[in-house]
């Protein structure tokens, strides 16, 4: 099992950065497909980014790529979501996910963990 919490959120004006962190326990991060998803209020919930266990693929949606980048450290258990050019219908609250799998994508009946959200909010 891994527990995860996710930082990093707050409050940016249109065209500015933030990067999001998820911190996963136990010893077995590096076993885990991660992703970014993000709920804004009145919608459902959106897939923003994926990553497979090993790094080496990633996933964005359509509205993201290129201004957002996940990355993920496992010597730290620490998945991250860099967003850039943030725009005020980027403005959600930001999950990240764990998925016992080498990559779950956007499909978020494919992850088994959920971090307890942080906020982000972008005023124009």
């Amino acid at each position: 099992q891994v527990q995860l919490v996710e930082s990093g959120g707050g409050l940016v004006q249109a065209g500015g950065s933030l990067r999001l962190s998820c911190a996963a326990s136990g010893r077995t991060f590096s076993s885990y497909a991660m992703g970014w998803f993000r709920r804004a209020p009145g919608k459902e919930r959106e897939f923003v980014a994926a990553i497979t266990r090993s790094g080496g693929r990633t996933a964005y949606t359509d509205s993201v790529r290129g201004r957002f980048t996940i990355s993920r450290d496992d010597a730290k258990n620490v998945v991250y979501l860099q967003m850039n050019s943030l725009k005020p219908e980027d403005t959600a609250v930001y999950y990240c996910a764990a998925a016992q799998a080498y990559y779950s994508g956007s499909n978020y009946r494919g992850y088994d963990y959920w971090g307890q959200g942080t906020q982000v909010t972008v005023s124009s």
